[in-house]
């Protein structure tokens, strides 16, 4: 936008007229709401005119086909589909919100036809899921989490009983692999069912279901030094409302945030896995020992019930699964990996807070996994939606699918995707015949 002075102001106090020398520019930026279109498919007709009666039995009549759709005789374009799956997926906005910003654009969208559409996609994405979660026992370490979720009609259940989702992470860090699965039971079944056949290394928290993977001769657990800092820093937070432990609390995070620097400094210097194992075999082994040692000594001095005596005892029933991480230079010392990725869906789960049935909790940790993988491998999530629910339609072979999986498509084609480019081709007259 142009801003100029008036023209009787740009006569000067002596007569003058005043001459431009230059200009000032800054810059606002500006917003336009979403643009909702209707993308209309025409397809032309054939007939001869040389046959006879072109209603009659045997007419030659041809039309182009209809373009596939995932969700075919639906309004639902991929665009549409990518944008409420995201919106709901990724930037936690429930159903029923999005509901309302479209009315506000004139358009009717029930919250209901949205649910309709996300488990129908689940439905139909089942052998790209099962790939998915391949993907996740493809390198030589797994991360498992788990955290709550409230299904309200779910059989034999009340909407009071908690129900879970599982997070496991793998695929290494070429291609990383989240993967989200609802389950009813918190119990050690869940991850035994996905790992079982996998040999490699299991990153999980302390939780007592995991304890299976110490017993399995085909996986090494690896335990995590973030959940132990856990424990004695909420000593620290006690201990200001009278106490007593929070000099041995000190202490402890000391020590462990000296082994957390060593990882710092690793990283920062960009070493490789054989360096990493180096130096945590020279600097970081001996204060581990060290750490271990003092905690032996000390613990039987403090009540066992007091909240440093469990802190001190989740690390000494911690230490083989604490140390592992000195064995292999590509370990990491905790499994916040897996907690980050996580974090979406306990964001997420504030705003929607439950899911109605299992089928939509099961629908909703499909698209978690594809969206987070997808981020995780640096796509757009809302292009890659978009590409996958073009494509998904034209898929023939497995190999087709798994080239649609976020880990293995070009993120070049993914890039390039720009919805906008269909206003453009509404302006375009159709050829002619």
């Amino acid at each position: 936008m142009i801003h100029d002075i008036p023209e009787e102001e740009k006569i000067c106090a002596c007569g003058c007229r005043m001459t431009r020398i230059g200009k000032t520019t800054s810059e606002r930026l500006q917003i336009i709401p979403a643009v909702l279109f209707v993308k209309k498919d025409i397809r032309y007709k054939y007939a001869c005119k040389g046959c006879q009666g072109l209603e009659s039995k045997g007419a030659v009549v041809k039309i182009a086909p209809l373009p596939v759709q995932m969700i075919p005789k639906s309004f639902a374009s991929a665009s549409l589909l990518a944008h409420l799956l995201t919106g709901k997926f990724c930037d936690a906005l429930p159903f029923y919100r999005q509901e309302q910003q479209f009315k506000r654009y004139g358009v009717k969208i029930s919250r209901a036809t949205m649910c309709y559409w996300t488990i129908d996609l689940w439905k139909k994405f089942w052998l790209l899921l099962e790939m998915l979660r391949a993907g996740v026992r493809s390198d030589f370490l797994v991360n498992v989490d788990e955290t709550p979720v409230q299904v309200l009609d779910e059989p034999e259940r009340t909407p009071q009983n908690k129900s879970y989702i599982w997070a496991f992470r793998g695929g290494g860090t070429e291609k990383p692999v989240i993967y989200y699965q609802y389950d009813p039971s918190r119990s050690g079944e869940v991850p035994r069912r996905f790992l079982s056949g996998y040999r490699g290394y299991v990153q999980t928290d302390g939780y007592q279901a995991y304890s299976f993977i110490d017993k399995d001769k085909d996986m090494i657990h690896v335990g995590c030094w973030a959940h132990t800092r856990r424990k004695f820093f909420e000593v620290t937070q006690a201990s200001d409302k009278g106490f007593a432990g929070r000099g041995k609390a000190k202490e402890a995070l000391s020590i462990i945030q000296d082994l957390y620097r060593i990882e710092r400094e690793s990283e920062n210097r960009g070493l490789d896995e054989e360096e990493v194992y180096k130096i945590r075999q020279e600097r970081s082994k001996p204060i581990v020992e060290g750490f271990f040692q003092w905690a032996k000594e000390t613990a039987p001095k403090v009540p066992p019930q007091s909240l440093l005596g469990k802190a001190f005892n989740y690390a000494l029933t911690q230490r083989p699964r604490l140390e592992r991480y000195l064995e292999n230079g590509m370990l990491k010392m905790d499994n916040n990996i897996i907690e980050n990725a996580i974090r979406p869906f306990v964001v997420g789960r504030k705003n929607w807070l439950f899911s109605q049935t299992p089928e939509g909790a099961q629908a909703s940790a499909a698209f978690y996994s594809l969206i987070e993988t997808a981020k995780a491998n640096g796509l757009d999530p809302y292009k890659y939606l978009i590409y996958l629910f073009e494509k998904y339609p034209q898929a023939k072979s497995p190999d087709d699918i798994i080239n649609l999986l976020p880990m293995y498509v070009i993120k070049s084609d993914i890039d390039a995707i720009d919805p906008k480019t269909d206003l453009d081709k509404l302006s375009q007259p159709p050829p002619q015949q």
